[in-house]
């Protein structure tokens, strides 16, 4: 991906239909290796998304990432981009204002993580969520298959800075399973991202104690020339893999990357002959 204003045209990934739950989406997929799914921030899968997704194929991983909203392949440009967002508020796909319970989309991912596990094999998934999918990979963790579970910049519900998308039973089910399975769940946030708070991290952390590893990155490590969509409409440093992410040695959320992939090398490939 060029660092400039041009759609991806994704055309590394091939782009399958999955019917799950009497519900089709379009899947994009590429590599070989356990699978990793691969959920996109708002407003879609952005040419940033899909750089993301291609570092964790290079790894060694057949990477599964899901059409959820927007135009896939899109640059985030600001009106276009605002307008997928306002469309996610009110669908019913997602609990984007409310606290306490997981988005109905997260059945789907749970049926389509088991999905990958059979087509690809291995000791299991990786799922990581963004933004507005961010908690999504730990509602996924309600689904065995899934061992290894990424939190960038958990957003929903908006409204509510210290609202985490889990029912208390839920979130009790997954601290249980952490525990039993010596798992652990890998968090990341901005210290000034007013979408994910240091509030909500608070939450998080009483909720599933010593096994949600937080990672709090200062906003000035951010990228300071973001797209459209997320220097005028985010505005503020948010986007700790993607859009903010400064591709160069040494940079923090560079650091952050690498040890996102190296936790799926742990979870999901140095493990393999071990189950």
């Amino acid at each position: 991906m060029n660092d400039d204003a041009t759609d991806d045209r994704l055309e590394d990934f091939a782009r399958v239909e999955h019917t799950l739950l009497d519900e089709t989406r379009a899947v994009y997929i590429a590599g070989e290796g356990p699978a990793v799914i691969v959920m996109a921030e708002m407003p879609g899968i952005s040419p940033h998304v899909a750089r993301f997704a291609r570092w964790v194929r290079d790894a060694g991983f057949c990477v599964w990432m899901p059409s959820l909203f927007g135009i896939d392949g899109a640059y985030p440009r600001a009106a276009e981009g605002l307008a997928v967002m306002k469309r996610a508020c009110v669908s019913a796909e997602f609990n984007a204002f409310a606290a306490g319970a997981s988005s109905p989309v997260t059945r789907w991912l749970r049926a389509l993580a088991r999905r990958a596990h059979e087509r690809c094999g291995g000791p299991g998934v990786g799922a990581i969520g963004m933004c507005f999918t961010g908690n999504f990979a730990l509602s996924m963790m309600l689904e065995p298959s899934v061992l290894a579970p990424v939190l960038c910049q958990p957003s929903l519900p908006l409204g509510d800075p210290a609202g985490i998308e889990l029912a208390p039973s839920e979130a009790a089910r997954v601290r249980a399973r952490l525990e039993a399975e010596g798992l652990t769940v890998m968090a990341y946030r901005f210290d000034e991202d007013r979408f994910c708070t240091s509030e909500r991290f608070a939450t998080y952390q009483s909720a599933l104690g010593s096994r949600f590893c937080a990672r709090v990155l200062p906003a000035s490590s951010a990228h300071p020339a973001p797209p459209p969509f997320f220097e005028r409409v985010v505005g503020c440093a948010h986007s700790v893999v993607t859009a903010h992410l400064i591709d160069a040695d040494g940079e923090p959320t560079s650091r952050a990357k690498d040890e996102i992939i190296g936790f799926f090398v742990e979870r999901l490939r140095a493990q393999r002959s071990e189950r």
